[in-house]
Parts: structure tokens; sequence; C-alpha cells
């Protein structure tokens, strides 16, 4: 990973960085340092827990194989003990399953070995954002446009009747409105709502998405924006027509 040649934005966050391995720990704590954030480090999962617990940093960024404790452990003891941070894990390049695993325990989010210094960068801001928000301000039950949606029990209803959705097509919709205002890529659509590599092309996103447009109608399907050659955005502030 090669360190960005200009820093970012100076930022007041402080990030716990979680990794056994030296180079990489160095490597990521310098990246974040140019960027301004405030870095704090730990070599193993059971120091890195203790000082996340000391010191309450906003962010951990936590590696998933670690002695001692390892990142799943240290990501459940967080949200067991309610601490109120952000976790953004660092997977194997193709392990699924530690994905799943790690937003399981708990973790916000997942990147993937090898990646760049950029995109450690906007994903590091990403999960700040939607961790700043207020708690509770995502909600499990939305209405607009003639529509309501029960996230929590599976339910839709437009303009009094029934929608049959289907769990992929909640779970799209579900991603969208978590990062409300924020464009998600297609890749990202597919690693969080199906998971698995079953499905090798990103048009799998785009025929789910037309489907579920068509579902909720065309006054309420405007607020699911695509942005084209990237992914799709839910628009939550939009002037009804």
């Amino acid at each position: 990973m090669n360190l960005p040649h200009a820093s970012m934005e100076p930022s007041s966050a402080r990030i716990l960085v979680i990794e056994d391995e030296a180079p990489m720990r160095t490597v990521l704590a310098d990246t974040l340092t140019a960027a301004g954030f405030r870095v704090l480090t730990a070599s193993d999962g059971e120091s890195g827990l203790q000082r996340a617990l000391d010191e309450s940093p906003e962010l951990v960024l936590l590696d998933v194989m670690m002695p001692r404790l390892d990142g799943f452990a240290v990501a459940a003891q967080l949200r067991r003990l309610a601490r109120p941070v952000a976790i953004l894990m660092l997977t194997a390049k193709g392990q699924v399953e530690d994905r799943v695993r790690g937003l399981d325990a708990g973790a916000d989010d997942y990147l993937v070995k090898p990646f760049s210094a950029a995109e450690l960068l906007a994903r590091v801001r990403a999960v700040l954002r939607r961790h700043r928000r207020e708690p509770g301000s995502t909600p499990t039950r939305l209405e607009w446009s003639g529509v309501a949606v029960d996230f929590a029990r599976l339910e839709a209803v437009r303009e009094g009747c029934s929608l049959r959705l289907t769990p992929k097509e909640f779970a799209l919709l579900r991603l969208l409105v978590d990062a409300a205002g924020e464009v998600v890529t297609r890749e990202r659509c597919l690693d969080v709502v199906w998971g698995v590599t079953a499905f090798p092309t990103t048009r799998t996103v785009d025929t789910h998405m037309a489907s579920l447009r068509a579902k909720l109608g065309v006054q309420a399907a405007r607020r699911l924006r695509t942005v084209h050659g990237v992914g799709y955005r839910w628009e939550p502030s939009l002037a009804e027509s």
C-alpha cells in the first residue's frame, strides 16, 4: 500500500489500529496520520481491546488474524460492552466467510487486503460519517410517496396494498437507506446483500434494482438515484411533486 502524495483534510477523529504485523501497522498509522487523524496502535487483540476501552477511540481499524484475541473476538467484546466505537475490519482477499463473520460480530464495514491508501481513507471517512449520525437516525420503518416499508418485519405496503418485496430487495433498499446520501457501489451491494461470489457480474444488482423500482412505483422510486458507472444512492430528502 503506497502512501498518498498529498495529505487529506485534517480530522480530529482518533483511530486505533490493531494489527500484529509491524510493517502493515506502521504503514496504516503513517497513512492515517498524514491524512490528519490522531492514531493509536496495538500489536495484538488483547492489548488492542484494552486500549480501546481505556482510550475510547472513535474508530478501530481491526485486523482479523491476530494472536491472543482475534479480530472477531475483539469486535464482539466491544459490542457486548456497548462501546460507541466504529469498527472497520481488515480481511484477507477472497475470504468471504471472514467478511460475514466480521459483520456478524459487529463490524461496521470491512476492507479486503491488499488495498490502496486512497481506498483505506475513503472507507475510514465513510464509516466515520455514518458513525457520527445520531443513534437511531436510520429508521426501522420508512414512509414516503404512498409507500411504507417495515424493515424489522420485512413488510412493505404501497397505497394500502401489500408489496411482495424479496429478501434481497429489502436488503438492497436497507443498505441504501443506511448510507443515505452516499453512493453505494454495485460491488458493495453484491458483497453486503449477496455475500458470495455466485453472482459474478454487477448486472445482478441492476436487475434487482429495476424490480425494486417497479414495485415501489415511479414516484417512490425517484429517491433511488442511479450514479452512472458507479452504483446507487438513496436521496433522503426529495421534494414531493
